[in-house]
């Protein structure tokens, strides 16, 4: 079959690592992809919010089977374009409908989801301009800290954790006023959870589900914990806390209600969600949706799935995903991510790596990288991936921070201790 995979990251890189390997692919188009995913297939000069170039290419190419890996078609709606077109319509578009995309597009839609299917999650109110003084006020009465949220997608920069009554009315304020564009129009405000993050990732075909390998990802740019948030600097799978009796907890209070909540609303879902928790004192609670798979976590998630990945997601456009057989190593993924100069703040693209051809224990899910000629070069902050499996976490990290010593180019930064807090 002819295969559509929209999306130019380490997530896409590692898809398309991953459904390459399947027998029932045929041909697999990246739009626009990068100078990795090109090595897994053909990489198509599309934007992926170009909804009519895609239906042209879909056509054209006769494509069988479309992945959505970043949020914003989804939130843009992809899913309801291809379904209000006649020749399109019995395409299978892998990722949600506009309504569905809500869970990750409208944080203030989520958080009144999840109150409404008891679903465990922070307290919080939502306030736009006309309710500006009502926010105010609400502040002054919040423990502290306490967090602010934009309510729609703000490319992972429209969450704030204010320490003090005043810098939240300040924030508050900023925001309303259009710190983060649209995004912000509405704010969320929500208590400060304080427990341990993980990433747990539910494919599902509306019906049944299938729980693909937990991850454990970085934000922080510094070793130990410290320093700006990022895109994600490396992440791990499995994460060692999220053992059987917090996943049965995971499954009975938020990933069943989810699922049933999606179609008591009659919501209609097929893809990836992928749920933000918080582990306090053993006990699951909620921190977000996103309607696609993370990254940096696809890159230590997808490693560890040893049953052919396309056929799953067969089961998802044909709702027979029960049927469908995940087969989950038992090893350990540990992922490290290369970054540009400046990172996360302004960056320098261009640089021309070297010391790929190096790597032979680890595999290298390209992110921000772009081929001119023969040469690869920078064209992001986050640059690439290097994903290393081991029979131990340790040993997945130092085989995946070597590899990343073996690469080189001007303004390579990584940060050594990933996982280290888990050992």
């Amino acid at each position: 079959m002819n295969i559509l995979l929209l999306g130019s990251g380490g997530r896409e890189s590692a898809f398309a690592w991953k459904i390459a390997q399947s027998p029932l692919c045929d041909a697999l188009y990246i739009a626009p992809g990068n100078a990795g995913t090109g090595n897994f297939g053909t990489n198509v000069n599309l934007d992926v919010n170009d909804f009519h170039g895609i239906r042209h290419f879909v056509l054209d190419k006769a494509v069988n089977f479309v992945i959505v890996g970043p949020e914003e078609p989804l939130v843009k709606g992809i899913y309801d374009y291809f379904q209000a077109d006649e020749q399109l319509r019995d395409i299978p578009v892998i990722g949600p409908s506009q309504a569905g995309a809500q869970l990750e597009g409208s944080k203030n839609f989520s958080k009144a989801f999840m109150r409404r299917h008891f679903i465990p999650t922070a307290a919080s109110a939502s306030f736009t301009r006309n309710s500006l003084n009502d926010g105010l006020a609400y502040l002054e009465t919040h423990k502290l800290p306490v967090v602010l949220k934009a309510d729609g997608l703000a490319a992972g920069k429209g969450v704030l954790i204010c320490q003090t009554t005043e810098e939240a009315q300040a924030e508050l304020i900023s925001m309303l006023d259009g710190k983060f564009g649209d995004a912000s129009s509405t704010v969320v405000i929500e208590e400060f959870l304080d427990g341990i993050e993980l990433s747990v990732f539910v494919l599902t075909d509306g019906h049944s589900y299938k729980i693909l390998p937990e991850a454990k990802d970085y934000k922080r740019i510094g070793e130990g914990d410290t320093g700006l948030n990022t895109g994600g600097m490396g992440s791990i799978s499995p994460v060692p806390f999220a053992d059987e009796i917090f996943m049965q907890k995971v499954e009975k209070d938020i990933i069943k209600p989810t699922i049933g909540g999606l179609k008591i609303d009659q919501i209609h879902y097929k893809g990836f969600i992928f749920i933000g928790l918080m582990n306090i004192n053993g006990e699951p609670f909620v921190i977000e949706y996103n309607v696609r798979m993370g990254d940096p976590e696809t890159e230590s998630v997808i490693p560890r799935i040893e049953s052919d990945f396309l056929d799953l997601l067969l089961g998802v456009a044909n709702q027979n995903l029960a049927e469908k057989e995940l087969v989950i190593s038992s090893r350990t993924a540990a992922t490290v991510m290369l970054v540009s100069s400046g990172y996360p703040g302004t960056y320098i693209k261009g640089k021309v790596i070297s010391g790929l051809d190096n790597i032979r224990e680890s595999y290298i899910f390209h992110a921000g990288t772009i081929s001119e000629g023969s040469l690869i070069k920078t064209s992001g902050g986050r640059v690439l991936a290097v994903t290393a499996l081991g029979e131990t976490m340790f040993d997945a990290v130092q085989q995946a921070v070597a590899d990343a010593g073996r690469i080189y180019y001007d303004g390579r930064y990584f940060i050594t201790d990933i996982g280290f807090d888990l050992l």
